[in-house]
């Protein structure tokens, strides 16, 4: 390891938690980490240690990179039962795991169990998802695009969709990194002044809000769709429709992108709802090859955390 890797935090928890440095540091192993994959040649900066993987709901490809790309560096891993703090308190299944555990992969519903599980442990603690945040996703879709364009720098993404953990990330990388981020989405569900004010202050790139698709589209880079959101009591399914559809990317959105665009539609994608069938069949839709990048930019994110400073 090099000596910019003393400069990481113990934890991967927030995007935020780390500078611009930092991460970049994190993609540029990460794609050492694909050739040495692609060679068959991995490092073993896991071996004879003990991944623990606690992931709540059904979500797969985050929780099978991690697994493999875990056992591909020498690590053992096993699966935690139950759910986030349900069964007993925090600090206490915290002390009790880091008997056995080297290291912590968690996919929590509530972001603040994971932060203060994360608080009352010795061992690292990753953050595979919670109703808050989901930044190694955001990380492997941006080793993806760098090497699709070299470089991040002045990315303009069009996000589209509520605030949801995804949005979060997205806005905490325009925090970090040169990108420009608009948030397209009905007016009642765009970020507040106040939001994006605290993530704006010191920022390396800028967050933006708009409802208007067509305006937020001049230009961009990427387009990045994420789910409608659930039902409420207050807001019914139909309503929902109503409010979203005039967001669903088709064909003729993508249309405007230039060669070099990307659209990367999250999933699990629902075709009729935030795309169109027409749109996830088009040549800028790159989801499957961008996912795969979900294995080397978690794997960076665990050798991080395991390797001495």
């Amino acid at each position: 390891m090099t000596e910019s890797w003393q400069l990481i935090m113990k934890n991967f928890i927030s995007l935020l938690d780390f500078s611009n440095d930092q991460l970049v540091h994190l993609l540029n192993r990460a794609d050492i980490l694909y050739t040495r994959w692609q060679h068959h040649h991995m490092p073993q900066p896991l071996l004879d240690r003990q991944v623990g993987l606690w992931f709540y709901g059904q979500g797969f490809r985050n929780r099978l990179a991690f697994e493999v790309g875990a056992k591909v560096m020498g690590g053992q891993v096993t699966y935690i039962p139950g759910e986030l703090g349900v069964q007993e308190p925090l600090e206490d299944i915290g002390h009790y795991l880091e008997n056995w555990y080297s290291l912590l992969v968690v996919r929590a519903p509530n972001h603040e169990d994971l932060t203060y599980l994360a608080a009352n442990t010795a061992i690292p603690v990753i953050n595979a998802r919670t109703n808050f945040s989901h930044p190694c996703e955001i990380m492997g879709d941006l080793q993806y695009i760098r090497r699709q364009r070299t470089s991040l720098d002045g990315l303009k993404v069009v996000f589209v969709g509520e605030i949801t953990n995804l949005c979060m990330s997205w806005f905490e990388a325009a925090a970090r990194f040169p990108i420009h981020v608009t948030q397209v989405a009905p007016e009642a569900d765009l970020a507040t002044p106040a939001l994006i004010s605290v993530l704006s202050t010191g920022a390396l790139g800028s967050i933006t809000v708009t409802t208007d698709l067509d305006e937020a589209l001049v230009g961009a880079n990427l387009i990045y769709t994420d789910a409608w959101p659930k039902p409420t009591p207050e807001r019914s399914k139909e309503h929902i429709r109503d409010q979203y559809l005039p967001y669903q990317i088709t064909l003729e959105h993508l249309s405007r992108l230039g060669e070099d665009a990307l659209f990367l539609p999250c999933p699990p994608v629902t075709r009729g709802e935030e795309v169109s069938a027409e749109a996830m069949q088009s040549p800028l839709c790159q989801n499957y090859a961008a996912k795969n990048f979900l294995l080397h930019a978690q794997n960076a994110i665990m050798e991080m955390l395991v390797s001495p400073a």
